[in-house]
């Protein structure tokens, strides 16, 4: 039970790498998901030309290799919960139909929500600042 953080970090920052690596050197194959919807496309092309979606890749990457490292792993947290919120808000509002119970989503959110837990009281001392 104590190496569950562990496990859980390493999962988590292999996949925000992994993702954020494809972004830049496609490697991954693309997903088949049939029929996306207007405002889906035309979401996600506004924030490719405008430069966006390659910030915030990066700050997957980095966000991934500092949940990595277990001593780092709170500030990777810190770097990787708006965009967790974003994966599940872009789900919930802009895809719709379900699209936030897709397996990918229900696991990153799972697992960054047990990470937090698991680091409450740390993360508890800053609101005393």
């Amino acid at each position: 039970m104590k190496h569950l953080p562990n496990i859980a970090g390493i999962l988590l920052g292999l996949a925000f790498l992994a993702f954020g690596i494809n972004h830049f050197y496609p490697f991954l194959p693309k997903p088949s998901g049939g029929d996306v919807g207007p405002h889906t496309a035309n979401f996600f092309i506004a924030m490719k030309k405008s430069g966006y979606l390659d910030f915030i890749k990066i700050c997957e990457i980095i966000g991934g290799l500092l949940i990595l490292i277990p001593k780092t792993r709170n500030f990777g947290l810190l770097l990787l919960g708006p965009i967790v919120i974003n994966i599940i808000a872009i789900n919930i509002i802009i895809k719709g139909h379900g699209a936030v119970f897709a397996p990918p989503v229900i696991i990153i959110s799972v697992i960054s929500a047990y990470l937090l837990w698991a680091a409450r009281k740390k993360f508890l001392n800053l609101a005393e600042c």
